[in-house]
């Protein structure tokens, strides 16, 4: 029998709609602010503080910033970055997780003592930096890629994941003649998927917005992933990412606000077109890898 819903329900209800829709609109306001305002003119962002939607579209600012190959190469440095950081990091994470979920490892709490010591201590921005300029990574993407290819936290999550794995599987795996490599590529990852693909999305949004290290170990212009140009065109007064020698003498440079929006449009958007794809795996493989500790 269905009951009707009382009144104090319905104003639960209409109250927490109310509220969940206004954080909603707080939330994606700011994006739509930033998309608008990379499409209007440099006398609309003059005369309107705020814009959700400009009423002259112009693609001033996406020429501008694409009038070189710097932004473009920028781009595909961080595209390089993410791509060959993410195969890394998954690789090694679960290659280290694997062993210490199983029971029969030697020394397995002395190595979790140790992993978990560097989620409460690190070595220091100096020393790390030393640590990097030693090894000759100075100026090579290595340096952005190798200090940080495995995550304390991440790892333990991966851990406890495939500890829910039944045991059956690695026994039955062993009967035919399947050993421990075989075991971990053939039937562990293929298993582990949600959560590779939840640990994915984590290490590229991290490679993708990379900038304090690439700001530390890269002083190579040519080698600046998206972020550090982006703040580049921010310090600097005049946008900077255009080659105005290659205008026409009557072309005008597009607001500094406008370039501004658009290279955080170009930049955002990737990463934003990514997450849809493994938004089916994120909550599935977090909840599955943080139950059993």
């Amino acid at each position: 029998m269905l009951h009707r819903p009382t009144w104090g329900s319905r104003i639960y209800d209409s109250l927490n709609t109310t509220v969940l829709t206004l954080f909603a609109i707080m939330t994606v306001a700011p994006f739509i602010y930033i998309i608008a305002g990379s499409f209007a003119t440099q006398k609309e962002l003059l005369l309107r503080g705020f814009i959700l939607f400009p009423t002259e579209f112009t693609l001033d600012a996406y020429k501008y910033i694409f009038s070189t190959q710097t932004l473009v190469r920028s781009l595909g440095v961080t595209v390089y970055i993410t791509v060959v950081g993410t195969f890394i990091n998954i690789f090694f994470t679960s290659l280290m997780a694997y062993p210490l979920a199983r029971k029969d490892m030697d020394f397995q709490k002395p190595i979790i003592m140790l992993v978990l010591f560097t989620m409460l201590f690190g070595g220091g921005m100096i020393p790390t930096f030393l640590v990097i300029k030693q090894l000759g990574m100075i100026n090579s993407y290595w340096s952005l890629l190798l200090p940080g290819a495995i995550s304390a936290f991440n790892l333990i999550i991966m851990r406890n994941f495939f500890q829910q794995l039944p045991d059956g599987l690695e026994e039955s795996a062993k009967i035919d003649g399947c050993n421990d490599v075989g075991i971990f590529f053939r039937i562990v990852l293929p298993l582990s998927l949600p959560a590779i693909a939840t640990f994915s999305l984590f290490y590229a949004v991290g490679h993708w917005n990379t900038f304090f290290n690439a700001v530390l170990y890269i002083n190579d212009n040519t080698k600046w992933p998206i972020q550090v140009l982006l703040r580049q065109i921010v310090i600097l007064s005049s946008g900077g990412v255009g080659d105005s020698a290659q205008m026409d003498a009557t072309y005008v440079a597009p607001p500094e606000q406008s370039v501004k929006m658009a290279v955080i449009v170009v930049s955002t958007l990737p990463i934003l077109l990514v997450y849809p794809f493994l938004q089916k795996h994120f909550a599935k493989g977090v909840l599955l890898g943080s139950v059993k500790g």
